[in-house]
């Protein structure tokens, strides 16, 4: 489906969609000796290079999942009960369960300047996103795999870690 705040990215992802879930994939079969260091290393060139606030595509194309402590924090501050906070702009993840944002973008995102409005108090999804650093590694690259598609910090990060990992390592 057409997504207006996809277009560079699209056109990116296309491109490396193939070669990067592949090197993904492979860590469903194998383990990196020291990939933390790598992992530590592309995350910290990815930033040096990225500027969140000029995409904001997690905020306008995604969802974070709401925990529990999430909507008792967020409704809180909105002096909502959480039954109300759900009511007003939230669903259940017919999949899943989870509860998310029934709308995108966002509703606490200002298109404007592309700013969480919550921000001090956003879900922890949003706060942990793009999940880089998780650990072990290997067990978090399906969200990896998720994240690329929309995310172009995900997107250089994967291609770095790719580079880096290739030219250092041998599977």
């Amino acid at each position: 489906m057409p997504n207006k705040y996809l277009t560079q990215h699209a056109i990116d992802y296309q491109k490396k969609k193939k070669p990067l879930n592949a090197f993904l994939k492979k860590f469903d079969e194998k383990t990196v000796t020291g990939i933390n260091a790598f992992v530590d290393k592309a995350s910290d060139e990815t930033w040096a290079e990225v500027e969140c606030l000029s995409c904001a595509n997690c905020c306008k194309v995604m969802t974070p999942t709401f925990t529990k402590a999430d909507l008792k924090r967020i409704s809180k501050h909105f002096r909502m009960s959480e039954k109300d906070f759900y009511t007003k702009w939230l669903e259940t993840d017919k999949d899943n369960g989870d509860k998310v944002n029934r709308i995108q973008p966002c509703q606490f995102l200002n298109l404007e300047d592309n700013k969480c409005s919550i921000y001090e108090i956003r879900p922890e999804d949003c706060a942990k996103f793009p999940h880089f650093k998780r650990k072990p590694f290997g067990d978090f690259n399906h969200i990896h795999t998720q994240n690329i598609e929309y995310c172009p910090a995900t997107l250089k990060f994967v291609s770095k870690l790719q580079e880096r990992i290739e030219n250092e390592f041998e599977w």
